[in-house]
């Protein structure tokens, strides 16, 4: 009996069986905790991939963005054009100029921007004759006079081009300058024409610093660098010198509106008083020579009714920077050099 039960242990198993303590689960649970943590090496890596390609997909779109507002701004600045666009696809129309604000250094009312138009215009083959369209209450006699010259220039050269000018609500002193070098002027019954003159305004604040006690320290090298001053009394002499500057200018606003108006212009004492009359009484004054619009004036003058716009219009980045405010500063300071200059108005 005893060689029986030799073979087995008290609760049946057999000797050789493992025991419930024994070593043969642990390598299962080693396992899964490998297991695990390959899986969480996995998703931290498959997310790292993830994020990088995100990362270098945007980091692609931003670029290329980059890339196109710089070629739209550079396209935009040098007024590009591409094959097929140029206006002399268009065939046989009217161009059109638009000259909008005050005539000055900059702007649409500036010699840059319009003589660039101007000579497109009358270089397009395509084009009849040329319109500009003014609403100007004047500006710069300098920057008029430029484009004035230019004007008579490109007359000389097309001969048979001719050149209107269409008034919108306005067009006086600089901006009437300009106009009275046209073949023709056509205005509006309402419109406000003519102010043929030159002023130079400021402001005199010596008498209220001699209130408050405010000494000016004005140092120059020349008896007369102070010209102008606005804190300094304006003497005799420089008053008459500055009436002498503005005499001369106005001289030679009547020369071009002379020229330019002929035997049309019914001169009278207050021609060139710096006044300014409706459409309607400057046809009577010779000042403008009939009712019409850019639509009228393309379609019973000219004979052209298709109309191109050839203005230099503002470029992007001009735009850009104004939208942000750094033109605020250049404003002040030119309205601050500039205050005591000379304008047609």
């Amino acid at each position: 009996m005893s060689d029986n039960t030799s073979d087995t242990n008290s609760g049946g198993e057999p000797s050789g069986s493992p025991q419930a303590g024994g070593g043969a689960p642990a390598p299962a649970k080693s396992a899964a905790g490998l297991n695990w943590e390959r899986e969480v090496l996995e998703k931290l890596v498959l997310s790292t991939v993830r994020e990088r390609r995100a990362n270098r997909r945007w980091s692609i779109f931003f670029k290329l963005m980059t890339l196109v507002l710089v070629f739209i701004a550079i396209a935009a600045y040098f007024d590009f054009t591409f094959p097929g666009s140029d206006s002399e696809t268009l065939g046989r129309h009217t161009a059109l100029i638009e000259i909008q604000g005050d005539i000055e250094a900059e702007g649409s009312g500036s010699a840059a921007v319009v003589i660039p138009a101007l000579n497109k215009a009358f270089s397009d083959h395509g084009s009849v004759a040329v319109v500009l369209h003014i609403n100007s209450p004047g500006g710069s006699p300098v920057q008029a006079g430029m484009i004035v010259d230019e004007i008579r220039r490109l007359r000389q050269g097309y001969p048979s081009k001719p050149l209107y000018v269409v008034v919108n609500e306005i067009c006086a002193s600089g901006g009437y300058y300009i106009a009275a070098s046209a073949d023709k002027i056509y205005v509006n019954k309402a419109s406000i024409v003519g102010s043929i003159g030159v002023l130079m305004d400021g402001f005199g604040f010596n008498g209220i610093m001699n209130k408050v006690g405010v000494e000016r320290r004005l140092l120059t090298a020349g008896a007369d660098k102070g010209f102008m001053d606005p804190f300094t009394p304006l003497s005799d002499k420089h008053r008459q010198h500055a009436q002498t500057m503005l005499n001369e200018i106005h001289a030679q606003f009547i020369d071009v509106v002379r020229t330019g108006r002929g035997k049309r212009l019914k001169e009278t004492p207050e021609t060139f008083s710096g006044l300014f009359w409706t459409g309607a009484r400057a046809i009577d004054m010779g000042l403008a020579d009939g009712l019409g619009t850019v639509d009228t004036v393309a379609r019973d003058v000219i004979h052209a009714e298709d109309i191109v716009d050839y203005t230099q219009h503002e470029g992007l980045p001009e735009r850009v920077l104004k939208k942000f405010g750094a033109a605020m500063g250049a404003g002040a300071m030119k309205a601050a050099v500039q205050s005591a200059a000379p304008a047609v108005r």
